[in-house]
């Protein structure tokens, strides 16, 4: 999970990191005779962390009046924790990005790094009137500056075609279920966070969020086996999680954890066949309504997005083909590379493609805002992938197709396959090793959370606060454990 405007400051703190700092121009303060019709230090503050003027920006915060503070102190510390991860991403000094790059190609002068500097390989941003580097942007050079994404495809190709075909040929080896699901497997998981001692006052209660899967017609049988504290589940939230709590105790631990399982099976559309069942979309329903619309900050449809739309299917009017082209057009453009904090980045598809790359996530918004701006419904769906040996964080997608309803589509798989046999198998189609916990971004949390999220457009590895803030990842880890995965 880049410099899309949004027009209103959300006034949820969750979104306000990433929504309010989008350029907001018109937030207005409850009209009364002779006041202003806006909070004109948002818009001020959030101009400034964009330009890279943080000090500036926690001066003015400071600035403000005690019931100004008062009023929006939720917001004020949400744009302080924006500020301090824009310091954390943006860390290294030209020097020592200079010495590291070097360190893996000697040869580099300086003509060569400004180059790379200027063609965005490498990412910096200028803080406080000094250019910092992004703390991934050398290990990003290897994945993103040789051509046709050169070390990362060379490296994963050498075992993906085979490995990928695997897992497509046992997946179509069964039958599939009156879903199009196929190749059903049991899955147990147990997961925990533990936060460290003494990182919330002794007596002050601890509260968690957790991931938990949900139906989505490849997840079914979905089960809470066991708790270590009282379980809340979550209501009406695109994203889907456990919620539990509990005091914090002087030098210790505050540890939760989980039991479940779920069965999950994988899906394959053949394109010929969605081709074939294709109907017109009834522009009337709320599915098309809902899947087609902007939904801010991080999948606006604009012109600037039908017009590169529009330049990429040119005069190809079927959806399907509409949508090939789509994923095409991004697997064989944007490498993957380790991504910046997502809160930080105003609009993410803008941000890919101003930058030239981007990880699952980024370029899966960027594939659904394309699609959107199409009037082809896209949704966005995420969580863990639980491939043997590969167990990470995983984002992906769906596409919907009338004639035959939602269709599973991994564009960052797709730059794994691309050039290989089995290079559509993600195009329309998932294996069975996932674990979805999210049908949505930028969601709020149930039960709410009140301060702004470590993942403010994702859920993937739970969250963490306590009355006083958001507690930030360095103060707790969270373990996902594959304790079976058998058909």
């Amino acid at each position: 999970m880049n410099l899309s405007k949004t027009t209103t400051i959300i006034a949820s703190c969750m979104l306000l990191a990433v929504a309010s700092c989008a350029g907001s121009k018109s937030e207005a303060r409850q009209e009364t005779a002779g006041e202003p019709t806006e909070v004109k230090w948002k818009t001020e503050a959030c101009d400034l962390v964009h330009r890279g003027e943080l000090a500036k920006a926690r001066v003015l915060m400071d600035s403000l009046g005690s019931e100004e503070k008062a009023e929006y102190a939720l917001q004020i510390d949400s744009l302080r924790e924006i500020i301090e991860r824009l310091r954390y991403d943006f860390s290294l000094t030209p020097d020592e990005g200079v010495k590291l790059v070097r360190e893996i190609v000697p040869e580099a002068d300086d003509t060569l790094i400004a180059e790379w500097k200027s063609k965005r390989y490498l990412e910096t941003m200028t803080i406080d009137g000094k250019e910092m580097w992004f703390r991934k942007a050398v290990r990003n050079l290897r994945l993103i500056d040789v051509e046709d994404f050169g070390l990362f495809n060379k490296l994963e190709k050498r075992g993906v075609e085979q490995q990928y075909t695997t897992y497509f040929h046992d997946m179509m080896a069964q039958q599939p279920d009156e879903r199009g699901s196929r190749n059903w497997h049991k899955v147990k998981i147990t997961f925990t966070i533990e936060v460290e001692p003494d990182a919330v006052p002794t007596g002050e209660m601890v509260r968690v969020w957790m991931p938990f899967p949900f139906d989505n017609g490849r997840q079914r049988n979905i089960k809470l086996l066991s708790t270590s504290h009282k379980p809340t589940m979550s209501q009406g939230s695109v994203h889907h999680t456990v919620y539990m709590e509990a005091p914090a105790e002087a030098g210790k631990p505050t540890q939760f954890g989980m039991e479940l399982s779920y069965e999950v099976g994988g899906q394959y559309f053949a394109i010929d066949d969605i081709k074939r069942n294709l109907k017109p979309y009834d522009t009337s329903t709320e599915l098309y309504a809902r899947f087609t619309a902007t939904e801010r900050p991080h999948i606006v449809v604009n012109d600037k997005m039908r017009e590169l739309a529009k330049s990429i299917v040119g005069d190809e009017k079927n959806p399907v083909e509409q949508a090939s082209m789509i994923y095409d057009w991004i697997v064989t453009r944007y490498p993957w590379a380790g991504a910046r904090d997502y809160s930080t980045i105003p609009n993410i598809p803008e941000y890919v493609l101003e930058n030239g790359h981007g990880d699952c996530g980024q370029v899966s918004l960027l594939n659904i805002t394309l699609l959107r701006s199409l009037g082809i419904p896209a949704r966005w769906e995420s969580g863990w992938m639980l491939h043997p040996g590969e167990k990470n964080l995983h984002d992906w997608g769906e596409i919907y197709f009338e004639g035959t309803g939602w269709v599973p589509c991994d564009v960052s798989f797709g730059r794994s396959t691309k050039g290989t046999a089995i290079k559509d198998i993600y195009k329309t189609g998932t294996d069975i090793y996932r674990f979805a916990t999210n049908e949505g971004v930028n969601g709020k949390l149930s039960p709410e959370k009140k301060y702004i999220r470590c993942e403010t457009v994702d859920f993937q590895l739970g969250e963490v606060e306590w009355r006083g803030g958001n507690l930030p990842m360095q103060k707790w880890t969270s373990t996902l454990n594959i304790d079976s995965f058998e058909r």
